[in-house]
């Protein structure tokens, strides 16, 4: 992987920090010229997993959420850290529907939405506590596919 430029933000995992993540990364994205729909997949991809650091890893304290954006000549390597309390079944939480906040209802898509906008989407436990969301955007596959290549 050849990356050709790299960004790295930290903040407060706020809901209202939800909005300014995935601008962020939008705009940081550009350079690569992407499609209107390939930046629209990566929005919603950095919202929803944001959005489930926000309501799942503190939900006792206030935490920090760490997005990480590596360009290389045709993709965006996007992750998305935080140092809560993990996640303790991962195959589950992938589950559509599966939520730990029925009470909120939370429709528990939020994994299922990831993966079907991104192209690679990982989940991975950090060394001392919390999760990374490791997730990948090809950028040119919908005219690839056109093209017939």
């Amino acid at each position: 992987m050849n990356v050709i430029n790299e960004m790295t933000l930290k903040f407060k995992a706020l809901s209202e920090n939800e909005a300014f993540a995935r601008s962020c990364v939008a705009a940081f994205c550009v350079q690569l010229n992407p499609t209107l729909d390939e930046i629209t997949d990566i929005k919603t991809a950095v919202s929803e997993a944001v959005t489930n650091c926000v309501v799942h890893a503190y939900p006792k304290e206030e935490g920090e959420i760490t997005l990480n954006v590596k360009l290389t000549r045709d993709s965006a390597i996007i992750s998305i850290s935080d140092e809560g309390i993990g996640i303790s079944n991962f195959e589950k939480a992938r589950q559509p529907f599966f939520t730990t906040k029925p009470s909120e209802e939370r429709s528990g898509m939020g994994f299922t939405v990831m993966e079907s906008f991104m192209d690679k989407v990982y989940l991975l436990k950090n060394k001392t506590k919390g999760v990374t969301v490791l997730m990948e955007k090809k950028f040119g596959e919908e005219e690839k596919k056109i093209m017939g290549e």
